[in-house]
């Protein structure tokens, strides 16, 4: 039996596809439901720390673009545009709930250099005193090769930020239901796998490609994000996050998507 409801301290990560429509716009009656669940949660006495993809996404749905830009600059105003978008809609909608969010960017400078990693946990700790859920991404606007060569993705991103955070548990929602033995997408006879003791070579084989066109993760992505947290002492669960009230069956211990059991927990140094 699975022992989710036990965890306190939660990073969840929402992915582009989980947020938006393939326009790019907001999926509002998702974001809707979302907010309304993880605020039940944070009542609950939970600590919540989201990592949110989107601000390209958003941006490009903004500017009314048919797909993410693929050069680094234009990259890097998009997210300017879509990260003022997003920041907005999570404080309006958690207000709402008399939730109150705070923003925080990181780049992979920043998780390297150990007085800062202290300073960012140093704030999360604050935070959590306040009751206020922290929004994490990735600063896609600042250094020239961002979005290229540093983190890159937020699947890893939040797997860094949990272990930085000391996380009981990270949840990446995404557009697919678990991590299966082969792309469901492609085969239809395609089984989900439920647990994860160990990220064997098999486990890494039946990871594909990069993730939607406004996306930037794959399930490749997702099982390095399993590996950083597995190694920090932190299970991870993928799950689909299409129907939000389902994150209130994971608490009550449910088998819902797929768990990777931690290792034995180690030091919250990160090594990328």
């Amino acid at each position: 039996m699975r022992n989710i409801s036990d965890k306190k301290r939660i990073v969840i990560k929402l992915g582009t596809s989980t947020i938006a429509h393939k326009t790019g716009k907001l999926n509002i009656r998702r974001m809707t439901s979302l907010v309304r669940v993880i605020s039940d949660l944070h009542n609950e006495g939970r600590e919540i720390i989201i990592v949110s993809s989107g601000a390209v996404g958003l941006g490009a749905g903004k500017l009314g673009l048919a797909e993410k830009p693929k050069d680094t600059r234009t990259k890097q105003a998009v997210a300017a545009i879509g990260q003022c978008e997003l920041m907005h809609i999570y404080d309006d909608m958690f207000e709402k709930y008399s939730v109150t969010v705070a923003q925080i960017l990181l780049t992979k400078t920043i998780i390297e250099n150990p007085n800062h990693c202290s300073n960012f946990r140093n704030t999360i700790e604050s935070l959590a005193g306040l009751g206020v859920i922290p929004i994490v991404n990735e600063n896609d606007t600042i250094a020239i090769d961002e979005l290229e060569l540093e983190i890159g993705e937020n699947d890893s991103l939040s797997a860094l930020v949990a272990s930085l955070s000391s996380a009981d548990l990270l949840l990446i929602l995404s557009d697919i239901d678990a991590l299966y033995d082969d792309d469901p997408r492609k085969n239809p006879n395609a089984n989900p796998i439920p647990l994860v003791e160990e990220i064997t070579a098999d486990i890494e084989s039946v990871a594909g490609g990069a993730g939607s066109s406004l996306g930037t993760g794959g399930m490749s992505t997702k099982i390095n994000a399993a590996k950083i947290a597995g190694e920090a002492g932190i299970d991870m669960i993928i799950m689909n996050g299409k129907d939000p009230d389902k994150l209130y069956d994971l608490f009550e211990n449910k088998e819902i998507g797929t768990l990777f059991k931690a290792q034995k927990r180690c030091s919250t140094e990160v090594i990328l």
